[in-house]
């Protein structure tokens, strides 16, 4: 149940984003195995107990600070969206105050990464946008077709 909420949070978080300029390839399915089924191995645990798509997650987070810091430079107005975003995803995924505190300042790293080196709107932004948004993409599908999800 939590890798289906993890991996739907993070689809109905990317959804309504603009295109990235760009068709990313679908996987297409793998061909069957000859013979018997394989049992479904299990991810191996943890040792901090983390669940296994925590780093997908923080690198979404970061993905939405980087969006939400370079959308608003370039007046593109929906900035405060991928804000709203992150509320979300801290809501759904942040169960405990470590939890939160990684995700938080994965989006703050989003933030910084860029702010120390972009003050306008200029077309490297605009590209760093638009690899973001291909990024961000990539990573709610990997979530998606790897933890479950609608």
């Amino acid at each position: 149940m939590l890798l289906r909420t993890a991996a739907a949070t993070a689809v109905a978080l990317m959804a309504a984003v603009p295109a990235a300029g760009q068709n990313l390839p679908v996987n297409p399915p793998l061909p069957p195995v000859a013979g018997a089924l394989l049992p479904a191995v299990p991810p191996a645990p943890d040792p901090d107990g983390l669940p296994p798509y925590e780093p997908q997650m923080e690198r979404l987070a970061e993905r939405l600070g980087t969006l939400a810091l370079m959308r608003d430079l370039c007046r593109d107005g929906d900035a405060a969206q991928f804000r709203d975003r992150m509320a979300a995803l801290l809501d759904a995924e942040a169960r405990t105050p470590s939890a939160r505190d990684r995700l938080a300042g994965a989006f703050n790293r989003g933030v910084r990464g860029y702010a120390a080196t972009y003050r306008s709107c200029t077309p490297s932004a605009r590209l760093v946008i638009v690899r973001t948004l291909a990024e961000a993409d990539r990573l709610t599908r990997d979530l998606a077709s790897r933890y479950g999800g609608t």
